[in-house]
This record gives C-alpha cells, structure tokens and sequence, in this order.
C-alpha cells in the first residue's frame, strides 16, 4: 500500500512538472449542451455556443490548431466574418460571431460560434499556450 503511495506522489509530481513546463488550453465542446469548457493557465470557463444545424454537421472528435487567424473572411458563405479564427479540421474553426443572441443553439454550417470577446479572450490564450479541442455530444434539435 505504501508503494502505491510512493508511485502516485512520483507520478503526481512528475506530471504535474510536466504541464506546469508547458502550459496547453483544453477545450471541450459539448454538443449536447452548447457549451465550450476551457481550462487554462489563466483559468477556467463556460461559455455558450452554437454549433451545426439541422442539414450541418461539426466535426466530433480530438483535434489540434491547424491554424489561427485574427480576421478570417468565408469564402463559402459570402464572405462572413469570422474573428478570432481558430481552425482545427479543414474550413472548421472556433470563431467569435456577431449573432451572438444564437448562441446556446445549433444554427452554424458546421463551425463553433462563440461571442466575440470570448473568441479573443480564447484566441490569445491559444496563441501563447497551444491547445487540444475535442467536440463530443449529440445536438439538440435545431430550427431552421
């Protein structure tokens, strides 16, 4: 019993060495409940989103950045603005959205909206730390 104590502290310490060497923002996007998690060297939040809608669908899985864009402009949706891009599989990305009155509901093409001042706050914690993303859940129902 006491070697397991000892193996648990080691490996504790040894993690926990680890991360504090290189910080990495965690964020998990539940589709059940379009809502984004995100742990951080500067903290933890919740923050409401809105994913794919009926007819859409947003990638489920682990993803790292592919890459990240202060001011992205949709080539595919005539040009709509999209702040504080961060893309993770292709032409998906987290980006902040000026209909910001959507959000908790699935009404994107496909990527994860969130409100443009936590797509910044998120931006420049992904930009000074890396990240992994992971997109889990089923959507609720959405209105076209």
């Amino acid at each position: 019993m006491r070697f397991l104590k000892y193996i648990f502290i080691f490996l504790f310490a040894f993690f926990g060495l680890e991360h504090g060497a290189k910080a990495t923002v965690w964020i998990h996007i539940d589709l059940s409940s379009q809502r984004m998690h995100v742990k951080s060297s500067r903290g933890s939040y919740v923050w409401p989103v809105s994913t794919a809608r009926s007819g859409y669908y947003t990638p489920r899985g682990s993803f790292a950045p592919t890459g990240l864009q202060r001011m992205h402009y949709s080539s595919k949706y005539e040009m709509s603005p999209m702040p504080y891009s961060i893309f993770f599989r292709g032409g998906y990305a987290i980006h902040g959205t000026y209909a910001v009155g959507a959000l908790g509901r699935p009404v994107s093409h496909g990527c994860v909206r969130l409100s443009p001042a936590h797509a910044a706050q998120l931006f420049h914690m992904v930009q000074s730390e890396g990240a992994r993303i992971s997109i889990s859940g089923t959507p609720p129902r959405s209105i076209r």
